[in-house]
């Protein structure tokens, strides 16, 4: 479970979040939405521990975020799998390469990665495309591959923080299609946030809406 107590967070004098509580469930498929700067990603960082709150408490299956040590957040940032607009790709490894990446960086043994990277690729439609560079791909492939790293270490709990950004409507729709057979099939539990209607109107889920520090549901 994911939660938000009481959580207020500013930058100087600019309050972007005021009191905010909420809760996400396990197996919950949750999009939250907020015109752009309305602070989607400051939940985000908070929820990774990129940020603490000024006020209240961040908390994900009992362990209080905002509380944890750099070594502890490591350990803790493994068990989630984040997705950014960006990609956050690495140019110069093929396919296959950025999902062993974050991999060994975990230390996983060779032949374990032999064996899962495939699987991986193949469950987001990459696997064709494991030898191609980032810049050979579209960008809808690219955000299959980004998932794909978030992946890499089984999370329970995925984070794709306006995933859709650089689409066209096309792969909109087909990335939270890829989002949603995770959740449906896998159990993991997603937190999507997006300024965009048609995430939305893409897939049915959860809808929390972030206006003027504050959050509501629909």
């Amino acid at each position: 479970m994911i939660s938000l107590h009481n959580v207020s967070k500013k930058f100087g004098p600019h309050v972007v979040l005021e009191s905010v509580s909420f809760k996400i469930d396990g197996n919950d498929f949750v999009i939250l939405t907020g015109a752009s700067g309305a602070g989607k990603s400051t939940i985000v960082n908070l929820l990774i521990g990129a940020e603490k709150p000024n006020l209240g408490t961040v908390e994900v299956d009992g362990l209080i975020v905002n509380e944890m040590d750099e070594e502890t957040l490591q350990l803790y940032r493994r068990k989630i799998g984040v997705v950014h607009q960006d990609y956050k790709l690495l140019p110069k490894k093929t396919v296959y390469e950025n999902v062993a990446f974050a991999l060994e960086v975990s230390e996983i043994s060779d032949d374990e990665i032999h064996d899962e990277v495939p699987q991986i690729l193949d469950k987001v439609g990459l696997l064709h495309f494991q030898d191609k560079f980032p810049d050979q791909l579209s960008g809808g492939e690219k955000q299959r591959l980004a998932i794909a790293r978030a992946l890499a270490h089984k999370p329970k709990f995925i984070i794709a923080d306006e995933p859709t950004g650089n689409l066209d409507e096309e792969n909109v729709k087909a990335i939270m299609e890829l989002l949603k057979k995770l959740h449906e099939v896998d159990g993991v539990t997603i937190l999507v946030t997006t300024h965009d209607p048609l995430v939305k109107e893409s897939v049915t889920a959860r809808n929390l809406n972030l206006e003027a520090g504050k959050i509501t549901e629909s």
